[in-house]
């Protein structure tokens, strides 16, 4: 059994037993100790070459390809349309881990913004006691309300 075998089997095993199909990879990626999108690939691999009718391969050799002496027009049709089918998935692929990144993201900005007002608060309470006659912005702004970078570079020097 190859490795994207088992990764397909035990994804499927814990979807049915009720887990997202998210943590699932995120579960074996812990277990395997390699990244989610390793586990992801590995998966969405096998599952395209179970659509394709590929055979497993035994060992380390790939599996044979039948040869056809001649494309029909309905084989090439087919070929187009399972081409076509894998664009698909690997789109959906990408816009799962997309998804899992933004998610992710959004949850790190929310972290560090609830626990930065506190620490925020305490670094200019102690600015105050050092130095009272410092220029500090009010102690109401808060990261959420405080000017947001334009996007733009400023000229060094400026």
């Amino acid at each position: 059994m190859t490795k994207a075998q088992q990764t397909y089997e035990r994804v499927n095993a814990l979807v049915e037993s009720g887990t997202k199909k998210a943590d699932a990879f995120k579960q074996l990626a812990e277990e395997y100790g390699q990244p989610v999108d390793s586990v992801r690939g590995a998966y969405y691999g096998h599952k395209r070459s179970l659509e394709r009718g590929d055979e497993p391969s035994t060992g380390n050799r790939p599996a044979r390809r039948s040869r056809k002496r001649e494309t029909t027009a309905e084989d090439a049709v087919a070929s187009a349309v399972s081409a076509l089918r894998s664009a698909i998935d690997s789109i959906d692929v990408e816009l799962e881990t997309a998804r899992q990144r933004a998610e992710e993201a959004q949850a790190e900005y929310e972290a560090m913004r609830q626990a930065s007002t506190g620490r925020i608060e305490q670094i200019r309470a102690k600015i105050a006691v050092l130095d009272p006659e410092a220029d500090e912005q009010p102690a109401s702004e808060t990261p959420d309300t405080a000017a947001k970078p334009t996007g733009r570079k400023e000229a060094a020097g400026s």
